[in-house]
């Protein structure tokens, strides 16, 4: 069986990511490092792991395996799942591949660099509808395509 991992504390999608997975019949495990209240995702698991940089991180890549779906704004994380075998995809639908994972390694680096020197404030653009519509899309069809 499948199971859809959720880097949770500062997900858009969980709802949605709920949603889809329990129409493919796919477990959710919601991770996070504290704030959840589990009366609100009854249909997920709620993992919450001690504080600290990357504990819920480190807990969604000793948990998943091929096969799996992990959901997370987290290009660091991401690249340490695909190294697992499971499918990665972001808030906004973009999914993170063996091809595209380097060059998103990369620009976040750069992008890093560029707000340390004072280059760049570093805003994030606002999650719209039409990023939570392609998420749903591409979490679709990522899960359609692992549970082959």
């Amino acid at each position: 069986m499948t199971t859809l991992f959720v880097d949770a504390d500062a997900c858009p999608v969980k709802d949605e990511a709920i949603t889809v997975a329990t129409r493919k019949a796919a477990a959710v495990i919601l991770v996070s490092n504290g704030g959840m209240r589990p009366s609100r995702f009854p249909e997920a698991r709620i993992v919450v792991v001690p504080d600290g940089a990357d504990a819920a991180d480190d807990w969604i890549v000793e948990n998943c395996t091929a096969g799996d779906v992990v959901i997370t704004a987290d290009i660091p994380l991401a690249a340490r799942a695909l190294e697992k075998g499971a499918a990665a995809l972001g808030p906004t639908g973009r999914e993170f591949t063996a091809e595209t994972i380097g060059t998103a390694l990369s620009m976040r680096a750069f992008k890093q660099h560029l707000r340390e020197t004072g280059e760049s404030k570093g805003y994030n653009a606002s999650f719209t509808a039409a990023d939570r519509s392609r998420f749903l899309q591409a979490l679709d069809q990522v899960l359609t395509r692992v549970s082959r």
